[in-house]
């Protein structure tokens, strides 16, 4: 969602780190296309003065100017005060630290994500923090919506053994529903209760004075606001209302994986004083994160998030079975169920385009890639063929012949020439790991530029060094 800001951002660092020497003009000048950027992304008025008023009066000083490498000082002045704006270095925790059962009041409006978002925090606490999780709809208006949270709590449950719904009983109002939640919560040993509160099209005095009711009784530990990120600047409006009709003491942005213009988050800390502590990236309960305010400002200056993308892969991947497919590709062994294994991991990441923007100095492949989105659709495709064919086929592919892939084609709703290619492909890699399990990793290493050695197997995938136009397989 920083695309657009990280690119004129990492533009303008860039020109000034070219120049050499810097002027009090450059870096004025520097600082109006930093202006213009942050007010294109959405951001708050008031932010974007701040923010620019702040990284002048600390560029044009005598010790930046006339240091050997200004340019870099400016970046650096840049980056720490995107971290401010953004509410500090270091993930604000959520706040456990009660009695339990530990009240967390989940509030916002209908459509932000609210309910979801309860259950990706109760997957997270009884699966990270082994805690004791009671989910409590407290949402009468809606219909469905108390099913909704009970389905919720059966996925998680599932996953974790520790999460349950607050059962339910027709005709109760949030509040008794509220005490009933604390008082199961109590009387059954748990140790978070959270409490989904009923949203609203709009902010209105009846849901105010709703919130105002639950909060009283429960004394939460947490009133967490979820907002929608694709909202631009209504999130900080939201947010800013709440706070002064209720009191919040942390934010969670939801839908943080799509194509906003970043504003919302550069200014909520700023106008509304409460810290970003989640944020959402899809509907998966496994896609909520600790907002970390250094990360996202690397991320905009095209600086990368390495940590976090370390983070999500020790998360999401099966190193076991990454493992077990590194060693039968080291043997020579690799196969077709093991490719199926490599995209379902590749897919637990999430997105290609994600994964790109964690990655420092990616922003410039995106941009040269323009609109166009990175097509993974081959990997379906590739999955729909491999699901088709027999289990001595996935084991064995060099069986399959005309009439085989003729059928293969018919049960996956594709092509014989896409089952060529894919098969192709999968020879060509085969091929290649044979080579590198006969020579060893060292003999790769020491004839990378000789005979034998990594350019041979280059030119044995028709990379370069083979066929003009070649390219490695599976890309």
């Amino acid at each position: 969602m920083f695309d657009q800001l990280s690119g004129k951002m990492s533009g303008v660092l860039e020109g000034l780190s070219k120049n050499g020497k810097l002027s009090e003009a450059d870096v004025t000048e520097a600082m109006r296309e930093v202006r213009l950027a942050m007010l294109e992304a959405d951001v708050a008025l008031p932010v974007v003065r701040n923010f620019v008023n702040k990284v002048r009066e600390r560029s044009v000083g005598q010790e930046v100017l006339e240091s050997v490498s200004p340019g870099q000082a400016v970046a650096k002045i840049v980056n720490d005060a995107l971290i401010d704006a953004l509410g500090g270095a270091g993930a604000v925790p959520l706040n456990l630290s009660a009695n339990p059962p530990v009240p967390v009041l989940m509030v916002g409006l209908q459509g932000s994500g609210k309910t979801t978002t309860s259950g990706k925090i109760a997957l997270r606490l009884s699966g990270r923090e082994n805690k004791k999780v009671l989910l409590a709809s407290l949402d009468v208006q809606r219909p469905a919506a108390q099913l909704q949270l009970q389905q919720l709590a059966e996925r998680v449950n599932a996953k974790t053994g520790r999460v349950q719904a607050l059962p339910i009983i027709a005709g109760q109002s949030p509040v008794q529903i509220a005490k009933r939640a604390l008082e199961t919560g109590r009387l059954e040993g748990y140790d978070v209760v959270i409490l989904d509160t009923a949203g609203r099209l709009s902010i209105d005095e009846a849901l105010m004075d709703e919130v105002r009711d639950i909060r009283t009784l429960t004394k939460p530990a947490e009133t967490l606001l979820v907002v929608d990120a694709m909202t631009g600047q209504d999130a900080v409006n939201t947010a800013k209302t709440f706070n002064e009709a209720v009191g919040i003491t942390g934010v969670v942005m939801s839908r943080m994986d799509g194509d906003a213009r970043g504003g919302a988050a550069l200014s909520m800390k700023a106008i509304t004083g409460a810290p970003i502590k989640l944020t959402g990236s899809g509907e998966n309960l496994e896609a909520l994160e600790e907002f970390h305010p250094e990360r996202v400002a690397g991320r905009i200056l095209g600086l990368g998030d390495v940590a976090g993308l370390v983070e999500r892969a020790a998360e999401t991947l099966d190193h076991e079975e990454g493992e077990r497919v590194a060693k039968k590709m080291l043997a020579g062994k690799f196969d077709l169920d093991d490719y199926v294994s490599q995209i379902d991991q590749i897919n637990r990441m999430g997105s290609i385009s994600g994964i790109l923007g964690m990655m420092p100095g990616m922003g410039k492949i995106k941009d040269m890639l323009g609109d166009k989105e990175l097509d993974t659709s081959i990997f379906k495709r590739h999955k729909a063929i491999i699901s088709s064919m027999t289990k001595q086929e996935r084991k064995t592919p060099d069986i399959i012949k005309a009439s085989r892939k003729k059928r293969i084609a018919a049960g996956s709703g594709t092509t014989v020439p896409e089952i060529n290619r894919l098969l192709k492909q999968f020879n060509d890699m085969s091929t290649m790991m044979k080579r590198i399990s006969k020579m060893g990793l060292g003999g790769l290493m020491r004839g990378m530029g000789g005979a034998g050695g990594l350019a041979d197997l280059m030119k044995g995938m028709g990379g370069p060094g083979g066929k003009p136009g070649g390219r490695p397989p599976f890309v």
